[in-house]
């Protein structure tokens, strides 16, 4: 009897075959909510498992749609992503991906990809939902903790992220994987992309790290450059480099990508080096490692000085804390000095305190000190001391005379310290002579938190005889929130912002705007790195009351100097009246 049955060009009956995809299918189900075939373009040819539940949508009803259309939107680049992973054959990543269900809810869930040449580039992907109380199922990320375009965490964020875990591994007595991500090249590649296609290419990037880290989420972009991820044991490194690799070439118009180059860090007790360093030690030296990545700029940085284990990075960490506290208790640094001049008459209104620190506290420069500082929760003390140190000089008589104003610098972070605030209220309560002599300079290196309580300090400052100063200004984006918030005297704008403005189209337009703003709230400006005459004729054109930088003298231990130093040709409108005091008092500022 012959048979009926039709078969295809392989000569298997299309019964054979669909039981063949059914038994893949239910192989898959193992690990899988939901399976999906998708032809070349994407679409669904064949679906099973869970849809309703997930989609609100029966089987067939899913059959001709794109699989892109069931993910939320940011999404969307995690799934090319992961189907681009293997254009000839082969499994591809996990991909973490947000579920758009018909009830408008969110559902968070893992994909799987798999290709087979010998099935016209169709593409399997198997689909695992978390489960509804999993506490990474929170829908769109917070803007306050991600950075938006890739989706990651942000660096404040991913650090407190990672000291809960090394909490949570040492409780248990076991340890994981930090990988530091370096894209070197990356700048170019941005310059070539423009601002959608970095965008895009950061949000595939960010998709990628998310698919390998521990819990799909625990990967973090510090930079636009840098990236940071929390992994298992056994996650090939080595692997994911070529990936990331693949994936800039991929999106870059010159087919050049970006070279990649990652280390690894022990976090939590490592075998053999149980005990080696407290808790609070490793998480000291977490926090130094991740920001000292976040932060490094220059050739001298590699990225194998931060591989190894935490524990030994701790105690490294803990040596430096150490050194810094010494140096700091026994004012074993130094104060140079360098003049703010009116722009007008070239008079020394009053002179900028800077630290310098001993070589026992390494090669890393001042600024990079005092990033130390503040990373380690050490800058509040260290602020006081150079309070104390500036107040001994100026009583010692090295001062011109009795007039000379001096500003300290302190930081943000010291205005969020209750502690360093009552100690700072009792020392300048104690040297009430200083008042008119004693200005602060509140820098921006770090975050201001509670801005109303600041405000408050600020005026009790003032109120002193202590004028303020906002430094930094137009380096960061919450400048004009500061500026908003805060009853000041002046705004220091800072140096590449007006290098920028000179350059830009725009920038004289901006700056004379920013410096009338600040006329109209009664406040006066410094620009600060002056090194040319052009700077100088610059920001006078623009209105800037005073002036900082190399063009006047660099910073140096004996004021007297800088007097004779000044090229009186510079200021065609000098004046005499304040050229012997070396500086006037605070008070005369708003009529300068």
């Amino acid at each position: 009897m012959t048979s009926a049955v039709s078969h295809d060009a392989t000569g298997r009956a299309p019964q054979v075959i669909r039981r063949e995809r059914d038994r893949f299918a239910a192989l898959s189900f193992c690990w899988a909510d939901a399976v999906f075939e998708l032809d070349p373009a994407g679409r669904i040819v064949y679906c099973a498992g869970a849809c309703e539940a997930l989609f609100g949508l029966r089987d067939e009803a899913l059959h001709g749609a794109n699989l892109a259309a069931l993910l939320a939107p940011a999404d969307h680049a995690a799934l090319q992503a992961l189907l681009d992973e293997a254009p000839g054959s082969g499994r591809g990543a996990a991909a973490v991906v947000r579920l758009t269900r018909s009830d408008g809810r969110e559902q968070i869930a893992t994909l799987c990809g798999f290709r087979l040449n010998e099935l016209e580039g169709h593409a399997f992907i198997a689909l695992r939902a978390r489960a509804v109380g999993d506490p990474i199922q929170a829908g769109a990320p917070d803007p306050a903790t991600h950075d938006p375009a890739s989706g990651l965490y942000a660096a404040d964020a991913f650090s407190e992220l990672v000291a809960r875990r090394l909490e949570q591994d040492a409780a248990a007595r076991e340890s994981g994987r930090m990988s530091l991500v370096l894209l070197p090249g990356y700048d170019a590649l941005q310059r070539r992309l423009g601002e959608a296609g970095e965008r895009e290419l950061a949000a595939e990037l960010g998709a990628c790290l998310r698919s390998e880290a521990v819990d799909g989420r625990s990967a973090a972009r510090l930079g636009s450059d840098r990236y940071s991820l929390l992994h298992s044991h056994d996650l090939d490194l080595h692997a994911l480099e070529q990936r990331l690799c693949a994936l800039t070439r991929r999106k870059d118009p010159a087919a050049v990508g970006t070279g990649v180059q990652t280390t690894t860090i022990t976090i939590g007790p490592a075998a053999g080096d149980v005990g080696a360093a407290s808790p609070a030690e490793i998480a000291s030296g977490l926090l130094c490692t991740l920001n000292r990545f976040r932060n490094f700029k220059g050739s001298e940085f590699t990225l194998a000085s931060l591989s190894g284990n935490l524990s030994v990075l701790a105690r490294e960490s803990l040596d430096a804390v150490n050194r810094f506290k010494i140096v700091t208790a026994r004012a074993d640094f130094e104060a140079l000095f360098q003049p703010i001049i009116n722009t007008r008459t070239g008079a020394i209104h009053h002179y900028e305190a800077l630290a310098r620190f001993p070589t026992i506290c390494g090669a890393q420069s001042p600024y990079e000190q005092i990033t130390f500082a503040e990373e380690t929760g050490l800058i509040a003390d260290f602020d006081l001391a150079m309070t104390r140190k500036v107040l001994d000089w100026l009583a010692s008589g090295a001062a011109i005379n009795g007039e000379t104003c001096v500003a300290v610098n302190i930081s943000g972070q010291s205005l969020g310290s209750t502690a360093c605030l009552s100690a700072l209220d009792v020392l300048l309560r104690e040297n009430a002579w200083a008042r008119g002599r004693l200005m602060f300079e509140i820098t921006e290196s770090a975050h201001l938190g509670n801005l109303a309580a600041a405000n408050a300090f600020v005026q009790r400052l003032r109120r002193q005889g202590f004028p303020v100063c906002l430094d930094d200004f137009g380096a960061g984006a919450a400048n004009f929130e500061y500026l908003s918030s805060l009853e000041i005297d002046i705004v220091k704008l800072d140096g590449a912002a007006v290098r920028g403005a000179r350059s830009a189209h725009k920038g004289r337009a901006f700056l004379k705007s920013l410096v009338g703003l600040c006329r109209e709230l009664g406040v006066v400006t410094v620009a600060e790195m002056i090194e040319d005459e052009a700077a100088l004729e610059f920001v006078r054109g623009c209105g800037v009351h005073f002036v900082q930088g190399y063009l006047f003298g660099r910073p140096a231990r004996d004021v007297r100097a800088f007097r004779s130093a000044i090229p009186a040709r510079l200021f065609p409108a000098a004046v005499t009246t304040n050229s012997a005091a070396g500086g006037v008092r605070l008070a005369t500022v708003r009529r300068a």
